[in-house]
């Protein structure tokens, strides 16, 4: 593997292991935030719901007691009685040492005249038979008015109710301290948004409000007047989301409004989704960082791993190919290369003595001086092919230098030229211009070179055609070299071997078995690759790739 696949195996671990860890831990967080967020509110609205119930007891309860009050005090004292101011005032400052809920007290007879009066105007004397309020209380008992003007020219309202006596009714009425009950209300406010006001089935304000507007005005907000029951619901109200809960008091006459700011309300929900969320981005900075370190740990393990099992699978190559080639090597050694250093002595030998004897002017001279030549000649050649065979066993390191691949062509040509001149085939080459270098050992690609274009004369034998091609591939990464031949060719069943030690296309003592196998595993050790293409009775082509370099 190179340097990018493993960045490629690193990066894929690293978001692999990011997917399964943070998919389900954001999942699980909005899942967890949700349910919260949804139990929360859901508290939060039936707090609001319990809040202005709550309220509205209280209201009833004050409403009831003061009802009580006075239906007490009129069904204890008699028209008589009360109708003394003397003994109203005394009435009226017994009730308001237990309770300061009225601001004054009055009696009025049947025709709606006020005949008597405890408080602090003056309104003894009045006639009220054509207010409102004195309709409904003759008519109903009891009677509690919304807030009104009247002839004080102040919002007030009152609570009345009659008595029959004698043939005749007469009104006992009380006016309620707006000043307690609006403090009543008001104690329904929460937070700095909040606001808790009355309004009647008119939809005007009974009491003063906070935000929404003046007493006996229309309040700014959505219409409940006519509410019934409680109702608790969030609204969208001037650009802002509200809370609004309502519920009908004093029997279903008026409405208690309680108005809240859900931001407010939400506060520590935020402030707890806050915490979450840098709780969240703390874990996942660990869990990424962690993941990181883990899938470079696990990378750099494997790329020492792979370059163990390498260096071991090259050693355990060499290895057999010593274990093969030692005692091939030995043999060789015994059986060829003692005689043939014999040979070579006794041809020396010989040369000597036609240097020493007087046989210059022999007929036959020339020929034995050819002779010895020849045994000369064939001894190197035998010699070469026991120095490959020994090469092929040693592990040799490749030198690294800067290698035209053009001019090293065209030297290794040179060597087979007149070899391929004598059976007439034609060399023809077609080289890349300006083709880039390579980081490689000349020395070796020659015998690359060598070895191939040698295979593919003697595949042809005579009358016939080497194309050696230079050019670019892999967006210009790589230089390939192609040599081709008109040959008759490799049949499909030998082209998986054609790279094993010892196997050769050839006849029985003509080859070796070396060259390609010499061949491939130069190219490896360069860092190049080799590849083979033919077919039967079509000639066969070499391709060679090896990794271009920067001048």
């Amino acid at each position: 593997m190179e340097e990018k696949d493993y960045s490629k195996l690193r990066g894929k671990i690293i978001v692999t292991t990011l997917c399964f860890s943070l998919i389900p831990l954001f999942a699980l967080g909005i899942s967890i935030y949700h349910q919260f967020s949804v139990s929360y509110t859901d508290r939060i609205m039936e707090d609001l719901r319990t809040m202005v119930e709550n309220r509205r007891s209280a209201i009833d309860l004050f409403f009831s007691e003061r009802v009580s009050q006075l239906t007490t005090l009129a069904y204890t004292h008699s028209f008589d009685q009360l109708k003394q101011e003397g003994y109203l005032d005394k009435v009226f400052d017994i009730i308001q040492t237990r309770s300061k809920a009225f601001v004054d007290l009055g009696v009025i007879d049947q025709e709606g005249n006020q005949v008597a009066y405890s408080g602090p105007y003056k309104l003894k004397g009045l006639n009220y038979k054509k207010e409102a309020w004195f309709a409904a209380v003759m008519s109903r008992g009891v009677y509690i008015s919304d807030v009104f003007m009247g002839f004080r020219k102040f919002p007030h309202f009152v609570i009345a109710v009659v008595r029959r006596e004698g043939g005749q009714s007469w009104i006992l009425r009380a006016t309620i301290d707006t000043y307690i009950f609006d403090a009543m209300v008001r104690a329904a406010q929460v937070g700095k948004e909040g606001d808790a006001f009355v309004v009647n089935r008119q939809d005007i304000l009974q009491t003063g409000s906070r935000f929404s507007g003046e007493l006996l005005g229309k309040p700014d907000c959505p219409d409940f007047s006519a509410s019934v029951g409680t109702s608790v619901e969030e609204i969208e109200w001037n650009g802002h989301k509200t809370l609004f809960a309502a519920t009908t008091i004093n029997n279903n006459k008026w409405v208690l409004v309680i108005k809240e700011d859900p931001e407010e309300a939400l506060t520590p929900l935020l402030r707890g989704r806050y915490i979450a969320i840098l709780i969240f981005i703390a874990g996942a900075s660990i869990i990424v960082l962690g993941t990181i370190l883990i899938a470079r740990a696990m990378t750099a393990r494997l790329i020492q791993a792979d370059r163990e099992k390498a260096t071991l699978d090259s050693s355990l190559v060499q290895s057999s190919k010593m274990a093969a080639l030692g005692k091939l090597a030995a043999g060789i050694a015994h059986e060829v290369n003692n005689p043939l250093a014999v040979i070579k002595e006794k041809a020396g030998w010989i040369k000597d003595l036609l240097e020493e004897e007087d046989v210059a002017n022999s007929e036959n001279y020339r020929e034995i001086e050819d002779a010895i030549a020849k045994i000369d000649q064939h001894v190197e050649r035998a010699k070469k092919v026991t120095h490959r065979l020994l090469g092929f066993g040693r592990r040799m390191e490749p030198l690294r230098e800067m290698v035209d691949i053009n001019k090293t062509l065209d030297e290794t040509i040179g060597f087979l030229e007149n070899e391929a001149r004598y059976r007439n085939i034609d060399i023809r080459t077609d080289y890349l211009e300006n083709l880039p270098v390579t980081r490689s050992d000349s020395t070796q690609l020659q015998q690359v070179f060598l070895n191939i274009i040698d295979n593919a004369i003697d595949a042809i034998g005579k009358n016939g055609e080497v194309k050696i091609k230079t050019g670019l591939v892999s967006n210009n990464s790589e230089i390939a070299i192609t040599i081709s031949d008109s040959g008759p060719g490799i049949p499909g069943e030998m082209l998986d071997r054609i790279f094993d030690p010892f196997f050769s296309t050839k006849k029985v003592g003509e080859g070796t078995g070396l060259g390609l196998a010499i061949t491939y595993s130069i190219i490896e050790k360069l860092g190049g690759r080799i590849t083979v293409e033919s077919e039967g009775g079509h000639g066969t082509t070499f391709m060679v790739y090896l990794p271009t370099q920067e001048r």
